[in-house]
């Protein structure tokens, strides 16, 4: 009489077990040494709009192909192996499963971003011969995380450049140029300095409105955007000056730079709305020498280059010559 209360107590409580599996709000898989699947929960059907029917029995692989066979075998061996459980979350795997994301919060993703926890399981004679796979949606947080970082790296730029032009900023450029120096300092490679400013830029903006000088500078920003190498270094250093560092340039490189700017900016007008604005600019170009004391003093001597192409009648570039140095009798 006692057997069938006890008996009864062990259904209800798998019943209760198996509701648990089926309705728990992630994905439970179980799949055997051949990868065949022999638990497809709710979750699991609801998401892959696949019933457990289709899919028990049957290889994880000749169902899913999407996923990646030769990651998942390393994956699950390594958990037969050690007899431990293994974990993939979004940032390593964006998902194991293709799932459609159906979070109305979350519209904007295009799939279902998932964590993976794989789990040894033991038979009755204590050997590991199957694995649950547990499926967990993380799309919520992936995007929240996803659009944080898009806002870290929006105000990260924001932070290094100019806003009118998208050059680097004075203070991001100088740090740069510090680098650099120091570099300099130590392997005494070729590098070179571009310092320029727009000639009568005060009358551009008397004569044609601030607005106007607004559209100078950023057609000259453009004009340097387009004639410089990714490796070069191009910056905003004041109203209407320019700087540009050139790693592994020598000096007459350099100036070939520097004229061709110069060209290009005399050869275009810049316009604003029914305005045609011709302009040019000034430029002093310094090569990196070890006689240099600081990253300020390379500045100095490109400035006092430009003070020379101003002297000597504007729209023009000249090199700053350093002192010669004297020759060592022998």
């Amino acid at each position: 009489m006692s057997e069938e209360p006890e008996s009864q107590a062990f259904l209800n409580d798998f019943r209760w077990i198996m509701d648990v599996v089926q309705n728990v709000d992630v994905g439970l898989v179980l799949l055997d040494k051949d990868y065949k699947v022999h638990l497809w929960n709710s979750f699991m059907q609801n998401h892959s709009a696949t019933a457990a029917e289709e899919v028990i029995g049957h290889s994880l692989f000749d169902l899913f192909p999407e996923i990646d066979e030769k990651w998942f075998r390393r994956k699950v061996q390594s958990v037969y192996v050690l007899k431990n459980s293994a974990f993939t979350t979004w940032e390593q795997r964006p998902y194991l499963f293709r799932f459609d994301n159906y979070r109305p919060i979350t519209g904007k993703a295009e799939f279902m971003y998932q964590n993976s926890t794989f789990i040894p399981i033991q038979g009755l004679d204590g050997s590991t011969d199957s694995i649950c796979v547990i499926i967990y949606d993380v799309t919520e947080q992936a995007i929240n995380n996803i659009e944080l970082e898009k806002v870290n790296e929006t105000l990260e730029y924001i932070s290094k450049t100019d806003g009118l032009t998208g050059l680097l900023n004075r203070k991001t450029w100088e740090n740069l140029l510090e680098k650099e120096y120091e570099r300099e300092s130590r392997y005494h490679e070729n590098c070179s300095l571009i310092m320029f400013d727009i000639d009568h830029f005060k009358k551009v903006n008397d004569n044609y409105g601030h607005p106007a000088g607004d559209e100078v500078i950023r057609q000259t920003a453009d004009i340097i955007r387009h004639s410089i190498r990714k490796t070069d270094i191009a910056g905003r250093y004041g109203g209407e000056e320019y700087v540009i560092l050139l790693p592994h340039t020598p000096i007459d490189s350099a100036y070939v730079l520097a004229e061709r700017i110069r060209k290009k900016i005399a050869a275009k007008p810049a316009c604003y709305e029914d305005q045609v604005i011709n302009y040019t600019v000034s430029l002093g170009v310094a090569a990196f020498d070890p006689s240099l004391k600081s990253p300020t003093n390379w500045i100095d001597f490109a400035d006092q280059a430009l003070y020379q192409s101003k002297q000597a009648g504007r729209n023009a570039t000249n090199i700053y010559q350093y002192p010669e140095k004297p020759v060592e009798e022998g």
